[in-house]
């Protein structure tokens, strides 16, 4: 039996092919950006085919610079950017509209008018963890429904089918013959019971979404199917579904109940395990299922920030600060502070703990003296301090502090900023030797399931510390910066007139 992985790693920006062999190491690997729509302001749009076609496109680069074939992969596992909203014909494959992307606030207003009635917050956070807002893949799918003309009529005939990106993936991989999801991806929706793990009628009257629509939910670790005949990799099982953060923390090893780890990817996202029991945040977080193996169900504390390595790409794409966004560690650390800059990078509002869509950009506390390099630093610095926002949070609802946690994504090999969150968090920051935890977490749940490893424990014995970075700032120079960051936040907050 053949014992490489190949992870599929599909996210905002770009998407990936990673291979991983039975030692967890990276034998190949591609990657290809995409195109970013933004047709309105505070509306983001991808192209689903675009979408297919680039992660399709990077898999027999990721296999030749592996000098692998398809008979040497074992199992395909799918870890996605969560909560972005597709819809397509069944027959044809073909989507009805652009996919309407997780930053996408175009909804906001129909989200508080639903949320102004009686009970509906009370509903929607028993039922599905979640807090109303626009962020959620439900009322972008009563929007498509809404507004593409004949679509609802479409959907309701059976017709249509509704997926969020794993789902899609999983749909072009089989040419239609699986519609499928798993727990971690359906529990963002805004339509899943969390506690009986289905879709929820009252949810989908909420929202007016007909059932038709929707895929089968599954777990995180099985075989869902197969690759078509004609494309590549075809007969490989696809046996591993995760979405994004759920995948990196079981690529983290957080096994255990009060582990947690943060991703710092096109957002940033901590999330902790809190074992086989959810807990109901009383701090604006989310209650969210981290995974579903056939041995167990693991429920996560989640805090979503929207914007982290989009702040860097917009140093780089908007402002044109630097050439590439690895450069930005060198004109932030080109001075020795930000000269009293604050940036809050509310482009599409503001996530956990704040949940405000109303919330825009702004930078404050600028002088004549204040350069790009100052800009800069401050832009890693907010992503620092909208991390100490949401860990504070988690750690008042978990009722416990931490003692460490685990970094990984894109931003996380940025050495300024680790040291700066172990400063602003004061605790320890480690960095994983792989720091693909996302890719490697889909690997590790679809090996899994086809046997390349035999146990969770297996899996944890391969984590090892690459570096870790302890705190070092002063108590009242950390408060200080603390306190500036909050009037910066109050300046940026119910920016947009509702």
């Amino acid at each position: 039996m053949p014992d490489d992985v190949l992870a599929l790693d599909q996210g905002t920006t770009s998407s990936r092919a990673l291979l991983f062999d039975h030692e967890a190491v990276i034998r190949g690997a591609a990657q290809r950006e995409f195109t970013q729509s933004y047709p309105r302001p505070g509306w983001v749009e991808h192209d689903p085919d675009e979408i297919w076609s680039s992660q399709a496109g990077v898999v027999s680069e990721a296999l030749a610079a592996a000098d692998r074939s398809a008979r040497d992969v074992a199992a395909i596992g799918i870890t996605n950017q969560r909560e972005t909203t597709i819809v397509w014909d069944r027959a044809t494959l073909r989507p009805i509209a652009p996919a309407i992307v997780w930053q996408d606030r175009r909804t906001a207003g129909e989200v508080d008018r639903l949320a102004a009635s009686d009970g509906v917050h009370d509903l929607v956070r028993s039922r599905s963890g979640l807090v109303m807002d626009a962020y959620f893949s439900a009322s972008k799918l009563a929007w498509l429904l809404d507004n593409v003309e004949g679509a609802r009529a479409r959907a309701e005939r059976g017709d249509l089918a509704f997926g969020t990106v794993d789902t899609w993936l999983v749909a072009r991989l089989t040419r239609g013959e699986v519609h499928v999801t798993d727990v971690s991806n359906a529990c963002r929706t805004m339509l899943f019971d969390i506690h009986r793990l289905e879709w929820d009628d009252d949810l989908l009257a909420l929202w007016n979404v007909p059932r038709a629509l929707l895929p089968e939910v599954r777990g995180s670790s099985e075989i869902y199917g197969h690759v078509a005949d004609g494309l590549p990799l075809a007969g490989t099982p696809i046996a591993g579904i995760a979405g994004d953060q759920q995948a990196a923390t079981f690529g983290q090893a957080c096994f255990t109940p009060g582990q947690a780890k943060s991703t710092y990817g096109t957002g940033c996202f901590l999330v902790m395990n809190t074992g086989d029991t959810p807990v109901a945040s009383e701090n604006r977080l989310l209650t969210t299922i981290a995974w579903k193996r056939p041995d167990e169900l693991r429920y996560a504390l989640e805090g979503s920030i929207f914007m982290a390595g989009a702040v860097v790409q917009w140093l780089r794409d908007g402002l044109g600060l630097i050439r590439r966004s690895e450069d930005v560690e060198a004109l932030a650390t080109s001075v020795p502070d930000t000269g009293g800059v604050y940036l809050v990078p509310a482009f599409t509002g503001l996530g956990a703990p704040h949940w405000d869509p109303y919330a825009r950009g702004t930078i404050v506390g600028m002088t004549r003296g204040t350069t790009g390099a100052h800009i800069a630093r401050a832009a890693l610095e907010a992503i620092a301090f909208q991390v100490v926002d949401v860990l504070q949070a988690m750690q008042r609802d978990a009722g416990l502090d931490l003692e460490e946690v685990r970094v990984d994504g894109g931003a996380s090999r940025n050495d300024h900023l680790m040291q700066f969150q172990a400063d602003v968090l004061g605790v320890s920051v480690v960095r994983p030797a792989v720091t693909e935890t996302t890719a490697l977490g889909a690997a590790f749940l679809a090996g899994l399931a086809v046997g390349v490893w035999s146990s969770a424990d297996e899996v944890a014995s391969m984590w090892r510390e690459g570096r870790r970075f302890e705190p070092t700032m002063r108590g009242d120079e950390r408060d200080a910066l603390l306190a500036g960051w909050g009037r910066a936040l109050g300046r940026a907050t119910q920016w947009v007139t509702p």
